[in-house]
């Protein structure tokens, strides 16, 4: 089986109710510490959202990071320092180059529905960036039984990507059920050095399951790290719940 798997149950996340906001926390973040889970290589969190009605995070201040919005349902609002306002919907992702620093606020506009998303951050090769702002749509029918690359380091032979600044790649499938989808791992065969890192997340919702390689089983909410993984590696995802399964994929070294 290419590389080492280790699957990390959703309740063994970090969790928080705040009322508006319903949190579960991959690494370590606000109050949940856990010593075992604060990066994988360049990803330092993914916090999987919901937020109510007319509620959201008032304006706060980033720095050095990269920050990614993955919209799974509803609307949310972004309105930042640098003159962005817009309301991002399913299959909208937005990103932000924080840099030397931005500020921002994030706010579920609709009057009556939650909204669901992740939120991602990378650690960039420079963390010394030019702040900078990007929205792109990826359309159902581009993710059903495939794997639709979202975020990718080298976005000028990628040109339907996200660009980032470090090797570190997105991608997202809608996979039905019995359905499978082959990821091969990236990066450079040839280099003497070519270990890779896997992320795989399941979205939070009830019934969906995925199978990796036909032995290590997610349900929804489960992540998986993949260690070990060389670059040209084929990794099998079967959907094996009883609905549509929708994860991602960060592959990175």
């Amino acid at each position: 089986m290419p590389g080492k798997v280790v699957v990390r149950p959703s309740e063994e996340r970090g969790y928080a109710n705040h009322g508006w906001l319903d949190t579960h926390h991959t690494f370590s973040f606000a109050n949940y510490y856990d010593p075992n889970y604060e990066e994988f290589g360049a990803l330092r969190v993914i916090n999987e959202d919901i937020v109510q009605p007319q509620k959201g995070f008032g304006t706060h201040s980033h720095r050095e990071f990269e920050i990614f919005s993955y919209i799974i349902s509803g609307e949310l609002e972004h309105k930042d320092s640098m003159g962005n306002l817009e309301i991002l919907k399913r299959g909208d992702v937005q990103f932000t180059t924080a840099g030397t620093g931005i500020s921002h606020s994030e706010h579920n506009v609709h009057k009556t529905l939650p909204v669901h998303f992740l939120q991602i951050w990378v650690k960039p090769d420079n963390p010394k960036l030019s702040p900078a702002y990007h929205t792109k749509t990826f359309s159902e029918s581009a993710k059903e039984n495939k794997l639709v690359r979202i975020i990718s380091p080298d976005k000028k032979h990628v040109p339907d990507t996200i660009g980032i600044h470090t090797d570190f790649h997105m991608y997202a499938s809608l996979l039905d059920q019995g359905a499978k989808v082959t990821h091969k791992v990236q990066g450079n065969a040839n280099d003497g050095d070519n270990k890779r890192k896997l992320y795989i997340h399941v979205i939070e919702k009830e019934g969906m399951k995925v199978l990796i390689n036909g032995e290590s089983l997610l349900k929804h909410g489960d992540g998986a790290f993949i260690t070990e993984a060389i670059s040209g590696d084929e990794i099998i995802f079967e959907s094996v719940g009883n609905r549509t399964a929708e994860f991602v994929i960060f592959d990175l070294v």
